[in-house]
């Protein structure tokens, strides 16, 4: 008998100072019987930082011809491709060709170390790519937010995070690996 995802529902407040973007969002995670309490929070994390009316959660782990996230237009092009993790070069060079814009955020301590370092070269070669690394400290931290009901104040300035959980803050700084030129 397979095992079925675990829904988790988050009310998500998010003040987005660098785009002047202020929105509520009801958002339902469905996390994958694999996924740890941490990958599924730094999807959340990747929510935030680019939220929009559009954004959506793909299947993810579920299924391998979509993203963790990704946004598109009204004509059905996807504008924006968000994947999570360490995700194969092979894979984020065909994002690349099917969207307008590829962010890999990364995470893991000294995984995600090794991997930009076994990576950069090819990756550097993908022009619509940015990659961006969170601390594993700050995912630690992040993970033991999660809750199956939760209601999240984010404020973004500046390419940080601040959130606010359950009366516990947490600040995130995303550090830029990767950036496309004019980005």
């Amino acid at each position: 008998m397979a095992l079925k995802s675990t829904i988790f529902k988050a009310d998500l407040q998010v003040a987005d100072l660098d785009r002047s973007y202020y929105a509520g969002h009801a958002l339902t995670l469905a996390r994958h019987p694999s996924e740890t309490d941490e990958r599924m929070m730094v999807r959340l994390v990747a929510f935030m930082l680019y939220a929009d009316e559009a954004l959506v959660f793909g299947k993810g782990l579920s299924a391998d011809d979509e993203p963790d996230l990704w946004r598109k237009d009204l004509t059905g092009t996807i504008t924006l491709w968000i994947e999570v993790g360490l995700p194969d070069e092979k894979r984020l060079r065909r994002a690349c060709g099917r969207a307008d814009r590829v962010v890999a955020l990364s995470y893991g301590g000294r995984g995600a170390e090794i991997w930009w370092q076994q990576n950069q070269s090819a990756l550097r070669k993908l022009d619509k790519l940015s990659v961006i690394e969170l601390a594993l400290d700050e995912t630690r931290a992040l993970a033991a937010l999660a809750r199956r009901n939760m209601s999240l104040q984010c404020t973004v300035q500046e390419g940080e995070l601040w959130l606010i959980a359950d009366g516990e803050s947490l600040h995130l700084r995303p550090q830029i690996l990767l950036a496309p030129d004019g980005a």
